[in-house]
C-alpha cells in the first residue's frame, strides 16, 4: 500500500455502519457554527450551546442509553422540545439534523412531511401511513399522529433487539425531522476506518462493505473541508436586525 494512502471502508447503507467520529458534529458546531462547550473533568461528557443559548447538545458515553440529547428551549411559537439518539446512530445521519438546526436560510415554518423522503426513496407504509418500513426491513420508521412526535427503530430482522434509535418528541420542527429522514435513507456510503467499525452484520443481503485506498490528505480534509462549508454558509447569511454581523472560527482540525 502506497504511504500516501489509506485504507477506507465505505459503507451502504449508512444506517448498518456504526457510530462514527463524533467529532464529525461536534467539531462543526463549535468552530463553524459559534455553539460554545462546557467543561467537566470529572466527566467523560461533551455540552454545547447554541449561540443564542436556546440549544444544549448533550453528549455522553453511554453505549445502552442515549449518547446524544438535544434540547431547545420553548420558543414565542413553539414549546420546548428535544430529540435524542443511541450511540450506534450513525453521526452522518446526527449531522443531517444538526446541520439543518444551525443553516442560517432555513425555513422554521416550512412544514415538510418528514415520509417524504422515505416514500421517495420506496419505503412501505403501514398503520395508516403512520409507520413507514425500509425495503430490507431493517428499519421503521413511526409517528404518534395524537402527538406528533416520531420515533426511529434499526434492527437486523424482528425488531425484538434494537441496533439503535431516534426519538424526536412533540414540537420537533417537521424540517429537521426531515432533513434525518432524508438522510436515513441516502443510498449513498459513508466512510469508516479500515478494520475498526464494529458492523452489525456482515449478511450480503443487507450490508455492502467496499474497502478502497484513498489519498491521507483527502481523509485529513474531510473535517476542515466540512467546517469551512458551514462557516461559509453561516458568514454568507445577512445579520438578523439589530444584531451584528456574525464571525466564523478558522479552528482547522482533522477527522
Amino acid at each position: 500500500m502506497p504511504a500516501d494512502t489509506v485504507s477506507v471502508d465505505f459503507i451502504q447503507p449508512r444506517r448498518l455502519a456504526g457510530g462514527g467520529d463524533p467529532a464529525w458534529i461536534t467539531v462543526p458546531l463549535h468552530d463553524a457554527c459559534g455553539w460554545s462547550h462546557g467543561h467537566d473533568p470529572l466527566a467523560p461528557r461533551v455540552l454545547l450551546s447554541s449561540p443564542d443559548q436556546q440549544a444544549l447538545l448533550r453528549v455522553e458515553p453511554d453505549h445502552d442509553g442515549r449518547w446524544w440529547t438535544l434540547q431547545h428551549a420553548p420558543a414565542p411559537n413553539r414549546p420546548a422540545w428535544i430529540a435524542n439518539f443511541d450511540a450506534r446512530t450513525p453521526v452522518e445521519i446526527i449531522a443531517a439534523f444538526t446541520d439543518a438546526l444551525t443553516d442560517p436560510t432555513a425555513d422554521r415554518a416550512d412544514h415538510k412531511d418528514p415520509r417524504k423522503p422515505l416514500w421517495d426513496a420506496g419505503w412501505s407504509a403501514v398503520y395508516r401511513n403512520s409507520r413507514l418500513v425500509a425495503p430490507d426491513g431493517t428499519v421503521r420508521v413511526e409517528a404518534d399522529e395524537p402527538t406528533g412526535a416520531w420515533r426511529v427503530d434499526i434492527a437486523l430482522r424482528s425488531f425484538r433487539t434494537l441496533l439503535w434509535q431516534a426519538h424526536f418528541s412533540e414540537h420537533t420542527p417537521a424540517h429537521l425531522i426531515t432533513a434525518f429522514t432524508a438522510a436515513l435513507a441516502d443510498p449513498r456510503p459513508v466512510a469508516r476506518a479500515a478494520g475498526l467499525s464494529s458492523l452489525p452484520t456482515r449478511n450480503a443481503n443487507l450490508i455492502t462493505v467496499s474497502r478502497k485506498e484513498v489519498p491521507a490528505t483527502q481523509v485529513a480534509s474531510a473535517l476542515p473541508d466540512r467546517v469551512r462549508a458551514l462557516a461559509a454558509r453561516r458568514a454568507a447569511a445577512p445579520p438578523e436586525p439589530g444584531l451584528p454581523a456574525r464571525r466564523t472560527s478558522g479552528t482547522r482540525r482533522t477527522r
